[in-house]
C-alpha cells in the first residue's frame, strides 16, 4: 500500500484503532515504511505525533509500541468526554455558521431515516460525522482538535452497539440541533451532557485479542 507521506499518522492511527496494528507491538519504521511505500522520515514524524497523542509509547530495549491503555484510562476518556462535548455544543450555539447548521440537518434526517428502515450499519459512522460536525462548529481549533482525538480514542477502547437505543439517540441529536440552531449555548450543553450520559451503557471495553509479542508487528 502505498499513501501520501503526509497521510502517514493517519493511516498508522486508524491501523491502531482497527487493531490492524495490536496493541503492545512493536512499530519498527523500516516495517512501517514498507507497509504503507513511504521513507522512514515520515513514519518517524508520525510516531512522534502518536506518542503525543497516546496511541505509541516508546520502552527501553523495544522502542516505539502500540500503547496498552488500562480500564480506568478508558474510563477515564468517557468522563472527559462528558466535560467537553457539551462545552462544544454550547459554543458551537454560539458560534455555528449557516453551512454547519445545513450539514447538521442532513445528518439528522439521514439518522432517522436509517433508522426507520432498519439500516443499523450506517449509523455508527452517521453518528461519528454529526459529532464531528458539530465539534467543528464550535468555532476552536484546540477544542476541536481535542474531541477529534477523544473520538478516536473512545472508537480504539471500545465497542458501541448503536442499536441498544438508536431511536432515541436521533432524537436527541435533533434536540442538540435544535438548540445550536435557536443559539441556546445553556440548553445544547445540557442536552449534549444528557446525550453522552445515556450512551455509556452501550459502550463496551474491547479486549486485547492476545498478548502481543514485543516485536510482532502486521505487516501487509
Amino acid at each position: 500500500m502505498r499513501i501520501p507521506a503526509h497521510s502517514v499518522c493517519t493511516a498508522i492511527r486508524d491501523d491502531i484503532v482497527s487493531g490492524a496494528l495490536e496493541r503492545g507491538s512493536r512499530l519498527t519504521e523500516e516495517v512501517l515504511a514498507r507497509r504503507y511505500g513511504v521513507s522512514r522520515i515520515p513514519v518517524r514524524e508520525a510516531l512522534r505525533t502518536l506518542e503525543a497523542e497516546g496511541f505509541v509509547v516508546t520502552r527501553r530495549h523495544a522502542g516505539a509500541c502500540v500503547a496498552e491503555p488500562t480500564e480506568q484510562e478508558a474510563a477515564d476518556l468517557l468522563e472527559i468526554r462528558l466535560l467537553l462535548e457539551p462545552m462544544g455544543a454550547a459554543r458551537a450555539a454560539q458560534r455555528r455558521t449557516q453551512a454547519h447548521l445545513k450539514v447538521l440537518r442532513g445528518l439528522v434526517r439521514l439518522g432517522h431515516d436509517r433508522v426507520r428502515r432498519g439500516h443499523g450499519e450506517d449509523l455508527r459512522s452517521l453518528e461519528s460525522w454529526f459529532h464531528e460536525t458539530l465539534a467543528q462548529a464550535s468555532g476552536s481549533p484546540g477544542l476541536t482538535a481535542l474531541l477529534t482525538q477523544l473520538r478516536h480514542k473512545v472508537a480504539w477502547m471500545y465497542t458501541v452497539d448503536v442499536s441498544e437505543r438508536s431511536t432515541e439517540c436521533w432524537a436527541e441529536h435533533a434536540a442538540i440541533l435544535d438548540a445550536v440552531a435557536r443559539g441556546d449555548a445553556e440548553r445544547a450543553r445540557s442536552v449534549t451532557a444528557l446525550h453522552n450520559e445515556r450512551g455509556i451503557p452501550a459502550h463496551r471495553l474491547r479486549l486485547p485479542r492476545t498478548p502481543a509479542r514485543p516485536d510482532r508487528v502486521r505487516a501487509s
